[in-house]
């Protein structure tokens, strides 16, 4: 997978829903979300509104100053390169209201053991509970998506069978700290049947498809934050 280092720090101000029966309520203070990851995260091959944090961060955030999103990742990531990013990033506030953490293709597309990922994971999930002031409600995993449902891929069983230990490593680790956890990956493997949910460079989810994800996070997320 391609590698271009990004570190992006995003202050936004968005309008507030329209007063209606079936709007949803924002929430009614400055908000600051840490995203970490790899090239799901950084929205590889979508413009920046399109990612899913950014998407997300949308629906959820009021117009009101102070508002903060911060993506820490990079295309080609694996959980060590996350780690190490981390490690050497000092510039961090003191607490995230929300951390969400989607970390592990790179590990499955590199051939590293799955083992090693369940350490380097759990350690990530540790970090990111203490990003979010050592609360573990204000952090939330999202599944790896399968690539295999891609041009890339060309639905290659064995990415998928890897792709499957790989969450089920992640999710059972999410599941002993009583963390949410979002299972995208069946979304992802519409991707062959439906084009459109798959970027312009046949590997990424397309703009479409992390509106999907999103769509399915978002009233869960809302109460996180209440």
């Amino acid at each position: 997978m391609k590698k271009s280092a990004v570190i992006l720090l995003v202050s936004f101000l968005i309008s507030a829903c329209s007063d209606s029966g079936n709007t949803p309520p924002v929430i009614e203070e400055s908000i600051a979300y840490l995203a970490l990851g790899d090239s799901y995260t950084i929205g590889a091959s979508v413009e920046v509104e399109e990612r899913w944090p950014n998407q997300l961060a949308r629906l959820l955030f009021p117009s009101v100053p102070g508002n903060e999103l911060r993506l820490l990742a990079q295309t080609g990531w694996t959980t060590a390169d996350l780690t190490n990013a981390i490690d050497t990033t000092t510039d961090f506030k003191n607490r995230y209201d929300l951390v969400s953490l989607l970390i592990g293709v790179n590990n499955q597309f590199q051939g590293r053991s799955l083992d090693n990922y369940e350490i380097e994971f759990r350690a990530l999930l540790e970090k990111s509970i203490e990003f979010a002031g050592d609360d573990p409600g204000r952090v939330f995993v999202v599944s790896i998506p399968d690539y295999a449902y891609t041009t890339f891929g060309g639905g290659d069983p064995m990415i998928s069978q890897e792709i499957d230990e790989f969450n089920a490593a992640n999710k059972a680790i999410t599941d002993e700290y009583g963390i949410q956890y979002f299972n995208i990956t069946p979304i992802s493997r519409l991707g062959l049947d439906q084009p459109e949910l798959v970027a312009t460079d046949g590997l990424h989810p397309s703009g479409e498809q992390y509106r999907r994800w999103v769509e399915l996070m978002v009233d869960d997320v809302r109460m996180m934050l209440q």
